[in-house]
């Protein structure tokens, strides 16, 4: 029987389990896993994983970042969303998710963004959380091309 599902936020001893993760999300491009270090010091910035047997089988990243309107209120962005195949549609995913969700307000933030491939599939899961995107046109800027999803 599997162990109950455990959110917490990811420490320095889970770059092994977020380099797997990592590698998931981006196939063979390259990962520097060294920089997770300075994510996890970055002010404002968290890691939060979904842990099931020991395992971190989910992650994701929320940055709080500081703002001038909103009477100073942070706002939250969401970045690098990854559950291992095995444990999709578990609930991992949704568990992570919320528990970002809950520390961006916890911190008042006062909205959460985040991007999404238009062909990763994955929109009606956000949106369950209560995403929406009829609201603002999210739109981008790259140096470099975006990766491909795995079919």
């Amino acid at each position: 029987m599997a162990q109950r599902l455990m959110c917490r936020r990811l420490g320095l001893a889970d770059a092994a389990a977020a380099e797997t993760l990592y590698a998931e999300l981006v196939g063979d491009e390259p990962i520097d896993i060294g920089r997770f270090s300075s994510i996890l010091d970055h002010s404002g910035s968290t890691i939060w994983g979904a842990e099931r047997d020991g395992q971190v089988v989910a992650m994701v990243t929320l940055h709080l970042l500081p703002n001038v309107t909103q009477g100073g209120r942070p706002y939250g962005l969401i970045e690098n969303v990854v559950t291992l195949r095995a444990h999709q549609g578990s609930g991992a995913g949704r568990a992570v998710m919320q528990a970002a969700i809950d520390h961006a307000w916890a911190e008042n933030a006062y909205k959460i963004m985040l991007l999404t491939g238009q062909d990763t599939g994955v929109k009606g899961f956000y949106e369950r959380l209560g995403f929406r995107a009829d609201q603002k046109f999210g739109m981008q800027l790259r140096r470099v091309p975006p990766r491909r999803v795995a079919q």
